[in-house]
């Protein structure tokens, strides 16, 4: 074969819009390296809300002392009681709490490792060291603890990762087998109604599995199927409007949103305080993070504090019909003012 041969077999392999999305897949390549790692190379707790119990005196400086720690770890606040501290915790107020004896020398540190093992550990190893200076001890309570199945508190994360990779497989199988772009507004719903069977399916398939057949999770498998329904047509719909809006290109795009920015950031491997500032603040925003707190919250702390992160994800299903469905009767004008006009 001649070089001018071989030249030519390669510009018909490799085509400009192929080298295009080569050029793309390497992004989303280097972007999935710099935001995992980016994210999980070193945990470390900023800002963890916690509280402090103990007679007024005591509290204040307790208060003040873990509020000058080195690198801010802790984000400290006094309450009038245990019942209190305990209270927040289980509503997802703070992640852990002090109750300090002031007859004694040990006081109680009480966590909630269903919120996130790391962290409760985290806590434990600081008030432990901290606690030691002041020649004190302390033992941990375990508030809310997690499942002797559900190792390190994950199972709620791959849960939801596993109905996030549904919703966007789903939306992208739809996309290579009849384009892309829906020809039309009708088109345009029947995809979102396969998807929205698709997510009630997925749904129900995940919570059974992590529930009665696993017993990796405690909680309502009936909240939890629709928390999978949720999550997966919330991802599904936003990929089906991306892919509206560009294309095949949208696949990438969903994989940016869905698995590069948003599994490193949904307080799964390392719960939000102790991710760095960027991942901690986008991570509540995005389907994965929003999925894996109500998932956890529904397991460990009788579905409290759900209410913003399942605004977040119907706010995604809400903007990914909308955005399918102008996408498609935009398109169909296109075509339409595009069409060559017949002779009467």
């Amino acid at each position: 074969m001649t070089r001018t041969t071989l030249l030519g077999e390669v510009k018909d392999a490799v085509t400009p819009r192929a080298s295009l999305l080569i050029l793309g897949v390497i992004a989303l390549q280097v972007l999935f390296i710099a935001s995992y790692v980016g994210a999980l190379h070193h945990p470390r707790p900023r800002d963890v809300p916690f509280a402090v119990a103990a007679p007024p005196a005591a509290a204040g400086q307790a208060v003040a002392r873990l509020g000058k720690l080195p690198g801010s770890p802790l984000d400290p606040r006094a309450v009038a009681d245990e019942a209190t501290a305990r209270r927040q915790l289980l509503n997802r107020e703070i992640d852990g709490a002090l109750v300090i004896d002031p007859t004694g020398g040990t006081d109680r540190l009480l966590v909630a490792s269903g919120g996130g093992a790391l962290l409760a550990t985290t806590l434990e190893k600081y008030l432990t060291v901290l606690e030691a200076s002041q020649r004190r001890t302390v033992r941990t309570v375990d508030v809310a603890p997690a499942s002797p199945q559900d190792f390190n508190a994950l199972s709620s994360f791959y849960l939801v990762v596993g109905w996030c990779v549904g919703g966007y497989l789903c939306a992208s199988i739809l996309a290579i087998s009849t384009g892309a772009r829906p020809a039309n507004v009708p088109r345009a719903l029947i995809r979102l109604g396969v998807m929205a069977l698709v997510a009630v399916g997925g749904g129900l398939g995940g919570a059974v599995v992590v529930g009665p057949i696993l017993g990796a999770l405690p909680g309502s498998v009936a909240a939890l199927w629709w928390l999978g329904a949720l999550t997966t047509f919330a991802v599904g719909a936003a990929t089906l409007a991306l892919q509206g809006v560009f294309g095949i290109v949208g696949i990438g795009l969903a994989i940016l949103l869905v698995v590069i920015a948003g599994n490193p950031s949904a307080g799964g491997a390392f719960p939000l305080p102790l991710l760095p500032p960027f991942w901690k603040t986008i991570g509540p925003a995005l389907p994965t993070g929003a999925g894996t707190w109500t998932a956890r919250s529904i397991a460990y702390f009788d579905g409290n504090d759900t209410a913003s992160a399942l605004l977040v994800l119907s706010a995604w299903a809400a903007a990914g019909i909308a955005v399918t469905l102008a996408a498609a009767a935009l398109h169909e004008r296109h075509r339409a003012g595009h069409r060559p006009a017949h002779a009467s």
